[in-house]
């Protein structure tokens, strides 16, 4: 018989991009019970990646009462559910996640951190985080950054003792699935289809971004640095290719207006599957000030996209400069603005930066590599 391992995350939406895959794959090996908000959802994931699902509400936010009765809910199901191991991801499920299991006596409490909010918090608030942060480290065994600057910044910050620190594989908390993410499998009739969709031109240089569309993601600077280059050079274009989220981390007004103003800029909403969408641009833009390690640089590295990256940790461990893409400065417009310059305006630069993109994403973070490396960890607590 199996031993159990409970996989957590706050919102069903990490658990399906940020572990795509994984669950699947260890329910080979365990019996995988994945727990998260919105039941709906949760069960539409636990049907695709074939594993049992237990539904607790969670905010993003600080909530306390409703934190207070997701814990209570939470622990009630581990004392039931008696898994060998629990393994939490994102803060709020982290926090939730790790003080039932220690409350519970589950022998194995996992926590992996895939980037610090708190970074960008001050003050008081910072402070609230900073106790948080190290209360859901003191109840797991291990925990797990996954990059190595992220390590760093913990051991920095004295969260919790090196020795419970560790980096599985290169780094990432899922690897990237190379076969997925390939140029090859967009055919020029779809890509085409695509353009004419999005009134972009095959001769346009394309600037992609993909995430959440908010103001630590670095959509300010990048649209700032897009405006005042779109003033200068007539066949570049600009996807914002995410969702928006107005009422967490909104952009600015200004930003906004010059989104709905300038025809170079296309935004295209949440989608599915955004393979096309790198696969009619020429370059990833993602000057984010905060990441654990970005699924998203892996993403266009397979998809043969250099990147524009921030000098944060993640980023520039997997950019490296001139080499599969560049690294600019947090928050500066001018040295965002300075790199998609030269990018639209130096082929050759740009084409043999580009013809590493691929292989280096492949050579370190291949998908599979990263289960095998998690699953062998697990193992080593048997």
């Amino acid at each position: 018989m199996k031993q159990k391992l409970i996989r957590i995350t706050t919102v069903p939406m990490s658990l399906n991009k940020l572990l795509e895959g994984q669950l699947n794959f260890m329910n080979q090996h365990y019996d995988v019970i994945a727990v998260s908000s919105d039941d709906k959802a949760l069960k539409r994931i636990g049907q695709k990646e074939g594993v049992s699902t237990f539904n607790v509400e969670m905010t993003r936010k600080i909530t306390p009462l409703k934190d207070l009765a997701s814990l209570v809910k939470l622990y009630f199901f581990l004392k039931k559910q008696k898994p060998r191991i629990v393994h939490t991801h994102t803060p709020k499920a982290g926090i939730i996640g790790m003080l039932a299991a220690k409350l519970a006596n589950v022998p194995i409490r996992l926590h992996t951190v895939a980037g610090l909010p708190l970074l960008e918090a001050k003050g008081f608030k910072r402070k609230i985080l900073n106790y948080i942060e190290k209360l859901t480290y003191s109840c797991a065994n291990r925990v797990y950054p996954n990059s190595y600057g992220l390590k760093s910044i913990i051991e920095q910050e004295n969260f919790t003792a090196s020795e419970k620190i560790k980096v599985i594989g290169n780094g990432s908390s899922n690897g990237i699935d190379t076969n997925y993410f390939n140029p090859r499998l967009i055919n020029e009739n779809d890509k085409e289809s695509l353009r004419a969709d999005l009134k972009v031109s095959n001769k346009d240089f394309v600037f992609i971004f993909v995430g959440r569309i908010v103001s630590d993601k670095g959509i300010n600077e990048l649209v700032e640095s897009f405006n005042k280059l779109s003033l200068e050079l007539n066949s570049i274009k600009l996807l914002l290719v995410g969702p928006t989220e107005a009422d967490f981390d909104p952009i600015k007004e200004k930003t906004n207006k010059t989104i709905n103003e300038n025809i170079k800029i296309i935004t295209t909403g949440y989608q599915q599957d955004v393979r096309p969408y790198f696969a009619i641009s020429n370059v990833l833009v993602f000057p984010s000030y905060r990441e654990g390690f970005p699924n998203v640089v892996m993403q266009a590295g397979a998809m043969g996209l250099p990147s524009i990256v921030s000098n944060i940790n993640g980023c520039n461990e997997i950019i490296k400069d001139n080499i599969n893409g560049s690294i600019v400065m947090v928050k500066s417009v001018n040295s965002l603005y300075d790199k998609m310059k030269n990018y639209a305006e130096n082929t050759e630069e740009y084409k043999n930066i580009q013809n590493n993109t691929r292989e280096i994403i492949v050579n370190k973070y291949q998908r599979s590599s990263f289960f095998k490396a998690l699953l062998k960890e697990y193992k080593t607590f048997e």
